[in-house]
């Protein structure tokens, strides 16, 4: 009971922060486009994989609750799995110059590196226009385009909200289902779920 309370009360501090002016989409709605830069220094729109299954990903690598899921080797394995079954993955970083987790393209092709990440590509929202417009509130935070461009899933990626390793193997990953579900041509059973994890590290006001 105490373990929980704690890992609860972490994820509530965390996930509290100036996070203002989000966009209100809703699953059905067409994603809003966008281009960015990624962590090659070149830039990247959503346009561009129209026809495709697409996910996003909100990281912040200096997160506790992302560093679960990398540090497990959680979310590269995800990203290796559904990649190779013709799924574009795009991990998208909308922290701030000076706020925790903040990348430049250098910095943020080494961290890719060092997590041995396998997403599509990093985008780098650093103004945080991308996250606003999505209204990505959480690191992880995580939505599932279908390839009429429309939104299937959004929300946490699994149903258990802590940053605790050993929580995984009994998580439902809603990210997983809704992915094995579409590329079945299945209906999504879970469409949203609450996001959880840090907040993303917009610039402060």
């Amino acid at each position: 009971m105490k373990r929980n309370f704690l890992s609860t009360a972490l994820f509530l501090g965390l996930a509290a922060g100036p996070v203002t002016a989000l966009a209100d989409v809703h699953v059905g709605d067409v994603a809003p486009n966008f281009t960015l830069t990624d962590m090659h220094g070149k830039e990247v729109s959503l346009n561009r994989f129209k026809g495709k299954f697409i996910v996003l990903e909100w990281t912040n690598p200096e997160c506790p609750f992302v560093r679960k899921h990398y540090g497990s080797g959680h979310m590269q394995a995800l990203q290796r799995t559904y990649t190779k079954r013709g799924v574009t993955w795009l991990s998208i970083n909308s922290g701030a110059p000076g706020r925790e987790g903040y990348r430049t393209p250098e910095t943020a092709l080494a961290t890719a590196a060092q997590q041995k990440a396998a997403p599509s590509d990093v985008l780098l929202d650093p103004k945080g226009v991308v996250g606003h417009l999505y209204g990505a509130t959480t690191t992880p935070h995580m939505f599932l385009i279908g390839r009429d461009g429309k939104l299937l899933y959004m929300g946490g990626i699994d149903s258990i909200p802590t940053n605790r390793v050993e929580d995984l193997p009994q998580a439902k990953n809603y990210i997983a289902a809704a992915l094995d579900e579409a590329l079945a041509g299945k209906p999504i059973t879970t469409k949203a779920a609450m996001p959880y994890g840090c907040s993303v590290k917009y610039a402060l006001k």
